[in-house]
């Protein structure tokens, strides 16, 4: 059978395009008015064949990843955190005397950063254990002060996270999960001990904030038999807040569903004081966002299979991750220096490596995963504007698990923000997770110098996606996901 159609010469129409992979033929083909589709693929860990193989060994447990997963998404993302109050950390945690507790992985004192250092030993001497720097620093030497991290202790703390039983910490419980976080009241910003800084100023609003405020906002919060933080967080997400360096509308909401209790809770000239700070504290919800961060992370937390993360923390020399599939086991890696905007005076040779529990907030769903709710932040942090506030939302969201069901974006037509990162996902894309963060002074005493952005560096997740097979191959066959 033949047919009388002359055949067609192939340019007869005009060519239609479809690149795959590196985007520099599509550029071109585009810059000559050549209609094309570009698909960004890359090879599954860019093309590294152990990680790709390593890959290719989970995929046979994948049911039972997906099934982990699932529940450790729920968790995550159904929790009901209260905040209930506040209280030392002494009554809260159970503190011991000469324990102080400090942000990120655990350290030994010769490898802490010059702030963290210089913050536990102006602990010390705040708590009266020691007179002054030389007689503090003698008492870690010999080993007479303990240094553990906040998480081992339900805690986080931001940047330093310096934390001693005499300082007020919030208390937030998950009712649903029956788990509970908890946080210091944040300071303020500039010279404040989460920073390093240590002079008279800050060591008087410790002093103050646990002699007067602490026990006003904990006879409040009790007063008003706790307030749920939820709500709350999504609506300061649609205020423009991510929860992490913007806080304005979220500490605004706190305040006013406070101050009736608070007003009722002291002496006017005291209460005065505290609603003074409150209104002049524009971070003020950052901690109770991690207390609530780490209430909800924790509860998500020892489920067999599960490849979420359940705890990112930076101590300033480390990086540390936690998976909820792997137990209590730290994965860690040298920490990154943070990229961003510099006080006026200070630039990126003045600045310390990037330090804090602070990134709960991210492993939650908020901070830089929900920064297209926030371009003001973008800014702020030395990332763009709108476009790139939500190229970043786009970025987090190729490693995370699903979108948030409460936490929704309103730049982005009601989508949820992404939460729930998978390490099979970061080491699959290359794509690691993006941290909205405070910038420290490296050197003792400077206090904060900006603000910025820093990323998890890939070695955490290679290592626990590696712990993770093996943990799989390991368990008795018809083991259920979930279990502990």
């Amino acid at each position: 059978m033949t047919s009388d159609r002359a055949p067609q010469h192939p340019l007869a129409t005009p060519p239609r395009v479809v690149s795959v992979g590196l985007p520099l033929f599509a550029d071109e083909l585009a810059r000559l008015g050549v209609p094309v589709v570009h698909v960004d693929w890359r090879p599954p860990a860019d093309g590294d064949a152990r990680l790709a193989a390593l890959l290719e060994r989970l995929d046979a447990h994948r049911d039972t990843i997906e099934a982990a997963n699932a529940e450790a998404f729920a968790r995550l993302t159904e929790g009901a955190p209260v905040l209930v109050d506040c209280r030392p950390a002494g009554e809260a945690l159970g503190l011991p005397e000469r324990v102080v507790l400090h942000a990120g992985p655990p350290i030994a004192w010769a490898r802490m950063c010059e702030p963290m250092q210089a913050a536990v030993l102006c602990a010390i001497r705040w708590e009266g254990w020691a007179p002054d720097d030389a007689a503090a620093r003698e008492l870690v030497e010999r080993g007479q002060v303990r240094l553990e991290p906040c998480h081992h202790w339900r805690a986080v703390g931001p940047m330093t996270g310096i934390v001693t039983r005499s300082m007020p910490v919030f208390v937030v419980d998950d009712r649903r999960a029956g788990t509970r976080g908890h946080a210091t009241i944040n300071e303020g910003l500039g010279r404040v001990l989460r920073f390093g800084a240590t002079d008279a100023s800050v060591v008087a609003r410790l002093g103050w904030l646990a002699e007067e405020a602490g026990p006003l906002l904990g006879a409040a919060l009790r007063a008003a038999g706790g307030l749920e933080l939820r709500p709350l967080m999504a609506q300061a997400l649609r205020m423009g807040d991510e929860m992490h360096q913007r806080n304005v509308a979220a500490s605004a909401l706190l305040t006013r569903a406070l101050m009736p209790h608070l007003a009722r809770a002291g002496a006017p000239g005291a209460v005065a004081r505290v609603a003074e700070f409150l209104a002049g504290n524009d971070q003020f919800f950052l901690n109770v966002a991690m207390a609530a961060g780490k209430a909800l992370a924790d509860a998500a937390a020892g489920i067999r299979g599960s490849s979420l993360v359940v705890t990112m923390a930076r101590n300033g020399t480390d990086f540390g991750i936690r998976v909820a599939g792997l137990g209590d086991h730290w994965f860690t890696a040298p920490v990154s220096m943070p990229v961003g905007l510099y006080f006026p005076g200070f630039g990126p040779e003045d600045a310390n490596p990037d330090m804090g529990d602070s990134a709960i907030v991210e492993t939650i769903g908020l901070g830089a995963m929900a920064m297209a709710a926030a371009p003001a932040v973008a800014r702020f942090v030395g990332a763009g504007g709108m476009a790139e506030a939500l190229a970043a939302t786009a970025d987090m969201r190729e490693i995370c698990h699903g979108e948030h069901p409460y936490f929704r974006l309103a730049t982005l037509d009601e989508q949820g923000a992404p939460v729930g990162i998978d390490v099979r996902r970061v080491v699959e894309t290359g794509i690691t997770p993006l941290i909205n963060t405070g910038i420290a002074g490296r050197r003792a005493g400077t206090g904060q110098i900006g603000a910025g952005v820093a990323r998890a560096p890939l070695a955490c997740f290679t290592a626990a996606l590696e712990a993770l097979a093996a943990a799989l191959e390991a368990a008795p066959a018809g083991a259920a996901a979930g279990a502990p």
